[in-house]
């Protein structure tokens, strides 16, 4: 028995990379997951990536750039299974063209609606069950440059996971006396397919020394199985290995 039987957990952006890894930690762990992305045939290879875990993953499509959508998703997870326990907020997204000079104001809307609007939307949708229980955690996944703004990260990037920090301290300030916990994970570089939207993507031969997805994959299972007493608010991981200084 994993120490997360019984949990009922969303992770969204599950369909690749970080969303991937966080799934297999979690059912490794013997939660109960529905896992949310954009292409239901991602997700469908994520399910098949776990499958010898034995644990119950769904997979439902949906966008969390609309309200309409992961409302959706949340009130089908709580008819399902009565509650949500565990939200993972992994979804995200960039563009090429990221700087003021070069970017689109759809460039802007596409990365602020799933970065910011998204966590957002999530967590506003999950709060009613977890304070009717007295209980419910909280993931978001933010980066560094939620930190440190960063040229190559971008004006919408970096300003979008500055905003994910201010809506996990939020969630802190205001639902703590809920039994409500948040923690905002800061990665560096990880080798992920998102890398592939840089406008020049580093060379394949640099992406070993890169954060990989599993290294988030098991700081979410750390926070996770942690005792409900414990808040971590923040967590910065990076690779050991330095390129950019």
């Amino acid at each position: 028995m994993g120490r997360l039987t019984g949990k009922i957990a969303i992770v969204t952006g599950a369909g690749t990379g970080m969303g991937r890894a966080i799934t297999r930690a979690l059912a490794e762990e013997g939660a109960t997951i529905t896992i949310a992305g954009r292409r239901h045939a991602a997700l469908d290879e994520t399910i098949s990536a776990a499958r010898d875990t034995g644990a119950d993953i769904t997979a439902i499509s949906a966008d969390v750039s609309k309200w309409t959508e992961v409302e959706r998703l949340v009130q089908m997870v709580i008819a399902r299974w009565g509650h949500v326990d565990l939200l993972v907020n992994n979804a995200g997204t960039n563009t090429k063209r990221r700087s003021y000079t070069d970017a689109t104001l759809d460039d802007w809307d596409s990365v602020v609606r799933t970065n910011l609007d998204g966590v957002y939307f999530c967590t506003r949708a999950v709060l009613p069950s977890m304070r009717a229980r007295k209980s419910g955690q909280i993931i978001n996944i933010s980066s560094m440059a939620g930190r440190q703004a960063s040229v190559m990260s971008g004006v919408a990037y970096s300003a979008s996971k500055h905003g994910v920090v201010a809506l996990t301290q939020s969630t802190n300030l205001e639902e703590w006396r809920n039994g409500i916990r948040a923690t905002c994970i800061e990665p560096g570089e990880v080798a992920t397919p998102i890398l592939e939207l840089r406008p020049d993507v580093p060379p394949r031969e640099t992406w070993k020394d890169m954060l990989q997805a599993e290294d988030i994959g098991e700081a979410v299972r750390f926070l996770a199985t942690l005792p409900d007493r414990v808040l971590i608010d923040e967590m910065t991981i990076r690779p050991r290995i330095r390129r950019m200084g």
